[in-house]
């Protein structure tokens, strides 16, 4: 019998005893609605009750609401039972204090907004800790590795400088070039208004040299490079390996993290000089088809257009946008767990976060120069 019921002195005696789980759900529910009540107050025993899972705590519950129903003060003999203690902790009452069962109080609708806000706010603040963390382990991981450069990982290193920069080559020689014509095709067609088409190289050199070049190459990058850290670094967590890395005593920022950092770092500064010099080609090849400025024209009136820091105000971006891109993707990388879903979610967070803390990060730089006169 799961549950046994009988009157001594006025005192009701609920023995509970056998198994009260999922399985014998519909014998405990007969049990508890057939339960024979009445006396002055309620024991329950629970000495001689076997398993006990989450399903047969809440016919315990609803055990001790009908007896609060009926006006009977229950408590337990002894202690009551662990899995009843849990489900008491839900509903915000303690198990014997007689409350009937009622859920957790759903919050005014005046208040959701503020709850949604506050739920935002401790997520963000978790992110960003986590975010910091990680962070001190890569710049902890880089003062061993200056010390022992033997841990840099060398041919690890070029291995991701291959794969980040030279495979990287052609969409970014072809954006830059495309980008710049459109750059040049839109200002010629303003400034020959005001007779200013040779001002169409000015407004070339320096958007392409500044922001563009940099700017589009950084971008690309994000998409193309900090996607393939991010799904890397999260198929392995799925299958274990890095795990099995930290396992055989392997620190797994050393070994997965920063070759990728230093190869993006190496190879987008290379990059953005190719961007470069694409985007300047693709405004010399407009300006003459569509302005008829002959190549050395252009050239001649490029240099007087840069000024001693335009060049190096745009490359001095590239090592920090490739830090934060190989960060945002190798981070969001180690963070995946359990599922392809949420392979393919972070994997599209790390592109999202990294196009805009690039983006973020620019407009730090553009202040910057205009604070330092740059």
């Amino acid at each position: 019998m799961l549950l046994e019921s009988r009157l001594v002195d006025g005192v009701r005696q609920l023995a509970v005893s056998g198994d009260w789980v999922a399985a014998a759900a519909p014998d405990l529910a007969a049990a508890v609605a057939t339960c024979e009540l009445g006396g002055e107050r309620a024991l329950l025993d629970g000495g001689g009750l076997g398993a006990l899972d989450l399903t047969g705590a809440w016919f315990l519950r609803r055990l001790e609401a009908r007896l609060a129903e009926a006006g009977l003060a229950s408590a337990w003999h002894l202690a009551p039972p662990e899995a009843l203690t849990f489900t008491a902790t839900l509903y915000r009452t303690a198990p014997s204090d007689g409350a009937p069962v009622r859920p957790l109080p759903s919050l005014p609708a005046g208040d959701r907004p503020l709850d949604l806000l506050g739920r935002w706010t401790v997520s963000r603040g978790s992110q960003a800790h986590d975010a910091l963390e990680f962070l001190g382990r890569i710049y902890y991981v880089i003062g061993g590795a200056l010390l022992r450069p033997a841990r840099l990982r060398a041919k690890s290193v070029v291995r991701h400088v291959f794969e980040t920069g030279l495979q990287a080559v052609p969409i970014v020689a072809l954006i830059a070039f495309l980008i710049s014509v459109i750059v040049a095709y839109i200002g010629a067609q303003e400034l020959r208004q005001f007779g200013g088409d040779v001002f169409v190289v000015d407004l070339v050199t320096v958007s392409v040299l500044r922001e563009l070049g940099v700017l589009l190459t950084a971008i690309i990058v994000a998409g193309r490079s900090g996607s393939a850290f991010a799904a890397e670094i999260g198929v392995m967590r799925l299958n274990e390996e890095v795990d099995a890395l930290r396992a055989i005593g392997l620190n797994v920022v050393e070994v997965l993290v920063l070759p990728r950092i230093l190869g993006l770092m190496i190879a987008l500064p290379l990059l953005t000089v190719l961007a470069d010099a694409m985007g300047l080609a693709g405004g010399a090849v407009l300006s003459w088809l569509l302005l008829d400025i002959p190549f050395n024209q252009f050239l001649a009136r490029m240099q007087d257009a840069m000024a001693p820091t335009t060049f190096w105000a745009g490359l001095l971006k590239a090592p920090v946008f490739a830090f934060v891109i190989a960060m945002v993707g190798t981070f969001r990388g180690i963070q995946v767990r359990d599922s392809s879903r949420e392979l393919g979610r972070l994997t599209t967070v790390a592109v999202v976060e990294s196009i805009f803390l690039v983006l973020f990060v620019d407009a730090v730089f553009a202040v910057a120069y205009w604070e330092f006169d740059f």
